[in-house]
């Protein structure tokens, strides 16, 4: 299932022209220096490696150190490393017994070994003196653990023994629900999705009652809710699967958020123009224009949704409809200038890039593997900006940073063509002010995909839509 905004963080580039530098991603960390002490008792093991990340954090503040995603990277797999350590560790005492096997269960989950939390957990459920609650989290971390390997028959029977006994929290049903309706998506199983991401969104949405959860309810409201309007749409259930997007906007709505609200409305007029109903899509399009003024009293809110649906203006106009050809453009290389038209039958992915905007950089080696994966498939990469008066942060003449722009490609490995344009029409005409914008064209030259930002999700999200539309013969 894809997830967007506003969960996911998109790193987006606008109106700067500062020069970006890339992160250094981190190949390898080595296990950290913790070691384990004969007298430390299993549940202290696991309480130093469940507390490692939060403990380092601390660390890094107090010294001063720069945050950086390529840090975060490297302390959550010391973390993992340590509770492999100590799970491996513990699993040679001889006189382990009882809560000791939700421990070492635990390890191996934080671990992300999936068979040893299975393993371990049971032993500890199966013992009829282990404590209610925390055996309730044991079968709630089981039933999850079984979704992500495709044991779905077993991790059934988890959940049914979750839902026999008490006590039953909102947070745990939440998440086993939402883990089985994403495997059984990932099986194309639609009819045994729906049920269980429909269970997982209730009890998301119950979980706005405590305060102390809401920002995580909201996270948890908007995983489960688009499951269940996948479901329904996979379903051909047109009508549900509005609904679903219609009961979250609703709710956003309730609970005063803007970034939820206009997920809502954007994945309903997406999905109204996907069905063959664009003049429905753009009619919803302005009435939400005119109803955040009355979900919202507040003139700031108002004014964000408003703001940011009158961004996806343009897109909305070209979904749906065939892709206009690129204005005119200063240079063309290394293959030869060529028309949208003359492309039809293949899948077109504009990538609108910067030399400058370090999250147009970090794609590229993603765009280079979907070249490499799909171009014997019909897929055609295109890498689209313009001159912007700069070279590495240093004012250019357009020479110069032709130049540039030719040693950027070879020393980055792009296998695909380089457009530049002289001017913004280009990234005007697909409304790609904001870096990068990826727009995905169809094999009939329709415009079918067009996002702006980059994430993990969101690469894996035009992966999946590149694939699904050559897979449209």
């Amino acid at each position: 299932m894809k997830k967007i905004l506003p969960v996911i963080l998109l790193v987006t580039c606008i109106g700067t022209h500062a020069q970006s530098r890339r992160v250094q991603q981190t190949n390898g960390a080595k296990a950290p220096t913790s070691t384990v002490a004969n007298e430390q008792t299993v549940k202290e093991m696991f309480d130093e490696a469940n507390a490692y990340v939060k403990a380092k954090v601390a660390e890094f503040t107090e010294k001063k150190i720069p945050y950086t995603d390529a840090l975060l990277t490297k302390t959550k797999l010391e973390q993992r490393q340590l509770a492999a350590k100590y799970a491996t560790a513990a699993a040679t005492r001889t006189n382990l017994a009882g809560e000791d096997f939700y421990y070492i269960g635990m390890l191996h989950w934080i671990a992300d070994n999936l068979d040893g939390t299975v393993e371990n957990l049971r032993k500890f459920v199966g013992d009829e003196r282990a404590p209610t609650e925390r055996a309730q989290t044991a079968r709630s971390i089981m039933a999850v653990t079984l979704a992500k390997q495709s044991k779905l028959t077993d991790a059934e029977k988890v959940l049914a023994d979750y839902l026999a006994k008490e006590p039953q929290k909102l947070t745990e049903r939440a998440r086993i629900e939402v883990e089985l309706a994403k495997a059984y998506q990932a099986k194309k199983e639609f009819v045994k999705m729906a049920p269980h991401a429909e269970q997982g969104y209730v009890a998301s949405k119950a979980l706005l009652k405590d305060a102390t959860s809401r920002a995580r309810g909201l996270d948890e409201i908007l995983d489960a809710g688009m499951l269940v309007y996948e479901a329904h749409r996979d379903l051909g259930e047109p009508n549900k699967a509005e609904a679903g997007l219609d009961d979250m906007r609703a709710l956003a709505a309730e609970v005063g958020s803007t970034s939820f609200y206009y997920y809502a409305v954007d994945q309903k007029i997406k999905y109204l123009i996907e069905t063959n109903r664009k003049s429905a899509a753009l009619d919803f399009y302005q009435n939400a224009l005119a109803n955040s003024q009355k979900d919202f009293a507040n003139k700031g809110q108002q004014n964000d949704i408003n703001t940011r649906l009158k961004k996806r203006e343009k897109h909305y106009k070209l979904l749906g409809d065939i892709a206009p050809e690129l204005p005119l453009h200063d240079q063309w290389f290394p293959g030869d200038k060529r028309s949208l038209a003359s492309l039809k039958g293949k899948v077109v992915l504009l990538d609108f890039w910067a030399m400058w905007c370090e999250p147009c950089l970090e794609a590229f080696p993603n765009l280079i593997e979907w070249h490499q994966d799909f171009s014997g498939d019909g897929l055609e990469i295109l890498g689209i900006t313009r001159y912007y008066g700069t070279v590495r942060g240093m004012p250019a003449d357009r020479g110069a940073e032709l130049v540039e722009l030719k040693r950027f490609r070879e020393r980055e490995r792009l296998p695909y063509d380089f457009v530049v344009g002289d001017g913004q029409a280009m990234q005007i005409m697909y409304g790609a002010t904001g870096l990068p914008t990826a727009v995905l064209i169809d094999r009939k030259g329709v415009v079918r995909f067009i996002e702006t930002g980059t994430s993990p999700t969101r690469l894996e999200q035009i992966r999946e839509m590149v694939v699904k539309l050559i897979n449209e013969k």
